[in-house]
C-alpha cells in the first residue's frame, strides 16, 4: 500500500491497522506531511509493527522503483485511459499473477493524485458507491481494497488459518516490466524518436504521453520490453551510420 503526501497523520496510523487486520505488511509513505506521529501511533492500535516498519520516500517514482504493475485509486470512475477495475476485480488480477510486484497507491485526502501520478500506474481502481454521495475516506478505501485482497488471498480465520496474505495460496503466471524498467524504456524510446525527427527535440509533448498510454494498456513484459529496447538500439546504430 502506498500512501501519496498523506495529510493527517491520524489517517496513517488508521491505515497501518486497516492492512495488518487483513494481513498486509508493506506500506510506503511519499513525502507525508508529518510522520512520524504521535497521532499516527494511537490510531495504529496493535498495528505499531506495521507502521513502524514503513519506508518514507519523497516522490512517487522512488516507491514504485521495483514494482512491475500499479494501481491507481479513485472515488470514482473517470475520463482514464488505462483499464478500469474494481476493488474485486483488482484483487482478482493480483491473485492470478503472484509473481508481480504491485503497489496500490492512494492520493492525498482531498485531491487524490494528479494527472503526472496517474502516468505512473497501469490501472485504475475504483470502488463503486452511492452515486448521490460517493464519499469515502482514505481509511476506509483502505480497509475495502484490503479486505477485497484477503478475500481472494488470504487465509480465513473461519478455515482456522491466520488471516496473513501469502504468495503461497496463489500460482505462478508472466512477470511483468517493472516501473524502472518502464521508465528508462520510456527514455530510451524518446531519445531514439528525436533522433529520428518524430519528436521535436526537447518538447515531446503530448506525443510521447500517448505513447506512454499505448504501452501501459499493453503492459509489456520484461522479455517483450527487452525486445523492445533492442529495436530501438537497432534504429539506433542504423542513425549512427
Amino acid at each position: 500500500i502506498v500512501l501519496v503526501q498523506t495529510y493527517h497523520p491520524g489517517n496513517i496510523g488508521a491505515i497501518a491497522r486497516a492492512m495488518k487486520t487483513m494481513g498486509l505488511k508493506k506500506l510506503v509513505l511519499v513525502d507525508p506531511r508529518e510522520y512520524p506521529a504521535e497521532e499516527a501511533s494511537n490510531r495504529a492500535a496493535g498495528a505499531l509493527d506495521v507502521l513502524n516498519n514503513a519506508t518514507v520516500v519523497q516522490t512517487l517514482p522512488e516507491a514504485l522503483t521495483d514494482c512491475t504493475q500499479v494501481f491507481a485509486t479513485s472515488a470514482r470512475k473517470r475520463n482514464y485511459t488505462r483499464p478500469q477495475v474494481t476493488a474485486e476485480e483488482a484483487a482478482g488480477w493480483v491473485k492470478r499473477n503472484p509473481k508481480e510486484k504491485i503497489a496500490i497507491v492512494f492520493g492525498r485526502e482531498r485531491m487524490g493524485l494528479s494527472n503526472e501520478q496517474l502516468g505512473l500506474c497501469q490501472q485504475l481502481l475504483y470502488i463503486p458507491g452511492n452515486p448521490e454521495y460517493d464519499v469515502l475516506n482514505i481509511g476506509s478505501a483502505v480497509q475495502i481494497v484490503s479486505y477485497e485482497l484477503f478475500k481472494q488471498l488470504g487465509n480465513h480465520r473461519d478455515k482456522g488459518e491466520i488471516g496473513e496474505i501469502t504468495q503461497d495460496s496463489i500460482k505462478n503466471t508472466i512477470a511483468y516490466a517493472s516501473q524502472q524498467e518502464l521508465e528508462r524504456f520510456y527514455q530510451h524510446l524518446e531519445s531514439t524518436l528525436s533522433a529520428t525527427g518524430f519528436l521535436v527535440k526537447n518538447h515531446p509533448g503530448e506525443a510521447m504521453q500517448r505513447l506512454q498510454q499505448m504501452f501501459a494498456r499493453a503492459q509489456p513484459n520484461a522479455k517483450e520490453l527487452r525486445m523492445l529496447r533492442g529495436i530501438l538500439g537497432s534504429v539506433d546504430k542504423l542513425i549512427d551510420e
